[in-house]
């Protein structure tokens, strides 16, 4: 099947795709090996990057007593925001600036390690904001260069930031989500030790493993590396240069973990075997969107958390409304994957069954669709997702918003397997809705 799908490309496609594996240590306790590894990337002084809720956390204080022991020089940055915007990445960039450091260890869920990131980005590299920003929001620039230094280490099993060149944040002047896009930003090392999930509240654990599915859902569904133009040289191929064969193994492992896992996970915080087991589907996703890229899911679920009102899910900081992106993503999920079974129906088939519908061989092309959307909804509904966009605020008055909102996300939006307009863009989102 994964062979059969990458037959038929293009006459003007890409005839070949890019491997770029991320450099990782995976294991419970690994987090103490953080000042032997930055000492070997020659870094002496170091921007530790955390947030408020996770600085006086075990896991910060290994790190932190990690690089001390090997001798290096340590500046604290907490003040991440969760859900970062363009400020907040300004003010970390300001930091890093200010602190006169020569690498960066992120502690912390996606937002933390994507401000690390852009931190790392504009002090070494310094323009505009807007300069790095993806098109047509952005300019769309090209990192000029190799970046300093990088150590992530997740501490949630879902965000895969540790193993792509992406940082996402919200656009405050728009009220919706972009990003910045380039090999350059993908961390020099990843620390991914599972035993920081033993510590999350359950509506966390759902969210972030939702995230995950996403990834690898996205990714494999996603319009094949030769069905999409050929880059003007090989050096400019993107991250996000679709679906292809190495992309393919670890969408299918950690899909598979995924149907086993994630209700288990969510249910108990006891469950080791569980909790480590959706951090590693979070790797092997991470890996492959990473080489692959996502579509509309995510594409959608900026406008989604961009356009929050009043919505706050428990587990996370009280005080401001927010639609966590493990949410913003999959509430769009089932609708997106019923309208575009119909290019792909045997991924979607599979995707199903790795979910856990098992036995899919009687399932016909024009039901595939429906198959993978209603096992996504019973994998909500027993982990207790939101229903749909009502479920985090929306109604029917705001389609056109969240329209408008993620039209510009093309570089997501063009990896679907199906063209997207604002009709169909507009029909998933009312789709959308309400699911039970």
């Amino acid at each position: 099947m994964m062979c059969r799908h990458y037959e038929l490309g293009l006459d003007t496609g890409d005839s070949a795709f890019s491997v770029e594996p991320s450099n990782i240590t995976f294991g419970a306790g690994c987090l103490a090996e953080a000042g032997d590894i930055a000492k070997s990337l020659g870094i002496s002084r170091i921007a530790l990057f955390t947030d408020d809720a996770l600085v006086a956390t075990p896991h910060v204080a290994k790190v932190r007593a990690s690089l001390e022991t090997a001798g290096i020089d340590v500046a604290i940055y907490d003040t991440v925001r969760v859900e970062p915007t363009d400020d907040s990445f300004k003010a970390g960039a300001a930091f890093a600036v200010e602190a006169n450091v020569d690498g960066f260890i992120s502690v912390g869920g996606g937002s933390v390690i994507d401000t690390a990131k852009a931190a790392n980005l504009y002090s070494t590299y310094p323009a505009d904001f807007l300069a790095y920003v993806n098109a047509p929001i952005g300019a769309g620039l090209p990192v000029p260069g190799e970046l300093k230094p990088h150590i992530a280490c997740p501490t949630t099993s879902g965000t895969g930031s540790e193993c792509t060149g992406i940082a996402v944040f919200d656009l405050l002047e728009m009220k919706a989500k972009t990003g910045i896009a380039s090999k350059m930003l993908r961390p020099t090392r990843a620390l991914i030790d599972p035993d920081c999930t033993l510590t999350l509240p359950a509506n966390v654990v759902a969210a972030s493993a939702f995230d995950v599915l996403s990834h690898a859902l996205e990714s494999y569904t996603a319009r094949p590396y030769n069905r999409r133009p050929a880059p003007d040289s090989p050096s400019v191929r993107p991250s996000s240069q679709g679906a292809n064969p190495w992309s393919d193994l670890g969408c299918a492992e950690a899909l598979r973990l995924i149907g086993l896992y994630l209700v288990r996970g969510v249910e108990d915080a006891d469950d080791i075997e569980a909790r480590h087991q959706l951090m590693w589907a979070s790797t092997l996703a991470g890996i492959a969107f990473g080489n692959a890229g996502c579509h509309a899911p995510h594409g959608m679920s900026y406008s989604v958390a961009g356009l929050v009102k009043d919505f706050q899910p428990d587990g996370y900081p009280l005080g401001e409304p927010m639609v966590p992106h493990g949410m913003s993503v999959i509430v769009n999920s089932p609708s997106v994957f019923r309208q575009t079974a119909i290019n792909n129906p045997d991924r979607h088939r599979q995707g199903a069954s790795w979910l856990g519908e098992g036995d899919v061989s009687d399932v016909g092309d024009d039901e595939a669709g429906e198959v993978l959307a209603n096992r996504m909804i019973v994998l909500m509904k027993a982990t207790n997702m939101p229903n749909g966009l009502q479920g985090v605020g929306y109604s029917a008055d705001d389609i056109s918003g969240l329209v408008d909102g993620s039209l510009p996300q093309r570089r997501l939006l063009d990896n679907a397997p199906i063209d997207i307009d604002r009709e169909v863009l507009t029909n998933m989102y009312e789709n959308a809705l309400t699911y039970w």
